[in-house]
C-alpha cells in the first residue's frame, strides 16, 4: 500500500463498495495518466472474445503493464475509470479489480455503462491515473 497517498473515505459520505471517495497527493508527486485499455494483447488481438471476465482480466493486465512501464504498481493508482456495456457483468468486474488493487486503500473511481466501443466485441475499458513520488 502506498504512504505517498492519503485514500479516504469520509463516514459523512455513502459507503462504499471498494473505493475511497478522494486521494490526497503532495504536490512533490508525479502525475500518471493511462489512455483507456482495452483487451488486446500486445499484437492487437482481441483477448477473451464474449468472455466479460477474461477481458476484464486482460484489462487489468495491461494497465499493469502500463504502471510497471512508468516504475510503479496499483498500490500508487489514485483513479480509475471503468466503462462496461453491461451492468449485470458488475460483480464479476468487482472480482477481478479486487485481485489488483489495495483493498485497504482503493483508488477513486468511477463506472459507466456505455453502448459499446470501436469493436463491438470489447466488453470493457478502463483506463487510470497513478502517482510517483518526486
Amino acid at each position: 500500500m502506498s504512504s505517498l497517498i492519503d485514500f479516504r473515505t469520509p463516514k459523512t459520505l455513502p459507503p462504499t463498495a471498494s473505493y475511497s471517495h478522494t486521494a490526497i497527493v503532495p504536490a512533490s508527486a508525479k502525475t500518471i495518466f493511462i489512455s483507456g485499455q482495452v483487451p488486446m494483447d500486445v499484437t492487437g488481438a482481441l483477448v477473451g472474445e464474449g468472455d466479460f471476465k477474461r477481458q476484464a482480466e486482460k484489462v487489468f493486465e495491461n494497465i499493469e503493464i502500463a504502471l510497471a512501464d512508468a516504475g510503479t504498481t496499483f498500490d500508487n493508482v489514485v483513479k480509475l475509470g471503468m466503462y462496461l456495456t453491461d451492468m449485470s457483468n458488475l460483480g464479476t468486474l468487482r472480482e477481478v479489480r479486487d485481485r489488483f488493487i489495495q483493498l485497504k486503500a482503493p483508488p477513486t473511481s468511477t463506472l459507466v455503462q456505455v453502448t459499446a466501443f470501436f469493436n463491438p466485441a470489447i466488453l470493457f475499458e478502463m483506463d487510470a491515473i497513478a502517482v510517483i513520488g518526486g
